[in-house]
């Protein structure tokens, strides 16, 4: 589906965070609601541009997915990629992304953040915050290893 490209905040526009390399592929639909859009900008005002402050550039991995693009993505039902509210954000080394864990739990507002890792040796921060403040349960996961089905 076509989309026409906007800025949500100023470093950060509606296509990088509702790109998917897997919906391109598959020619799957990975457009938000109003609503999901709502969490997108609020996710891009809270932490990204803070971030984007602090240590320049950053490069968003995957951030919303429709249900069909998180299965392709091997997300968990419940993900908060599906709502919006969250974002994986890429890192270029470790020390970075020890540097931006440290920095974002200082912020106000994280539902969950992961310093996630994989076999391969992939690394990358997922973040969620929820639209409602008040759902937010403040849990902070310094070293969380991803599996998958063929990871067991």
């Amino acid at each position: 589906m076509k989309r026409t490209n906007f800025q949500l905040t100023p470093h950060f526009s509606y296509d990088e965070m509702t790109f998917s390399a897997w919906a391109e592929t598959h020619n799957a639909d990975n457009t938000p609601d109003c609503l999901q859009q709502a969490a997108l900008e609020n996710l891009c005002r809270k932490f990204m541009e803070p971030l984007y402050a602090k240590f320049g550039p950053v490069t968003v991995r995957s951030a919303f997915r429709t249900e069909q693009v998180n299965i392709g993505h091997h997300g968990v039902g419940c993900s908060k990629h599906l709502s919006g509210e969250a974002v994986d954000i890429s890192l270029p080394d470790e020390q970075t992304g020890r540097a931006y864990f440290r920095f974002l739990k200082t912020l106000p507002d994280i539902d969950q953040m992961f310093f996630e890792y994989d076999r391969h040796g992939d690394m990358w921060l997922h973040l969620s915050s929820c639209l409602d403040a008040r759902e937010n349960r403040h849990q902070l996961f310094p070293n969380y290893r991803m599996t998958y089905d063929e990871d067991l």
